[in-house]
């Protein structure tokens, strides 16, 4: 059982470790945007602002990444769990984890895309910036 309890262990710390990546990532590109639409009201020209569109959109297919990579290894915990001690291999190879049909589907990259976790957080920043860009007249 001690193999087991290890196993399981070296998978929660990287399940963690993903999730404070995707968590950093959002501070990350707050930070940047807020950088950028500072600089854009301050300067001459205000079309800088869309360049605070490039963090958003790469933070965004960074954290998806970072998202179907903690699903995968949720999936893994699942099938270690389900192992017998004798069995146990310290494998941390996600390829090789089995699910049901709806499992496997949710670690595609656009499912991942589509989770309330992505596309609400970079969802709402762009649409911010849109509406920046409308009343700034930089989006016509």
């Amino acid at each position: 059982m001690n193999n087991k309890i290890k196993h399981l262990e070296m998978i929660e710390a990287i399940i963690d470790r993903m999730a404070r990546n995707s968590f950093q990532l959002k501070g990350w590109v707050m930070t940047l945007v807020a950088a950028i639409v500072a600089l854009a009201a301050q300067g001459p020209n205000q079309k800088f602002i869309l360049f605070a569109f490039i963090p958003v959109i790469g933070f965004c297919g960074l954290d998806t990444f970072y998202l179907q990579q903690e699903r995968r290894f949720k999936l893994l915990y699942k099938n270690v769990a389900t192992k017998e001690e004798t069995d146990i291999d310290f494998n941390l190879d996600t390829s090789k984890a089995v699910g049901t049909e709806k499992e496997i589907r949710k670690l595609c990259y656009c499912h991942c895309l589509g989770s309330p976790s992505i596309w609400l957080f970079y969802g709402s920043i762009g649409g911010a910036l849109l509406v920046l860009g409308f009343v700034l007249r930089v989006i016509p």
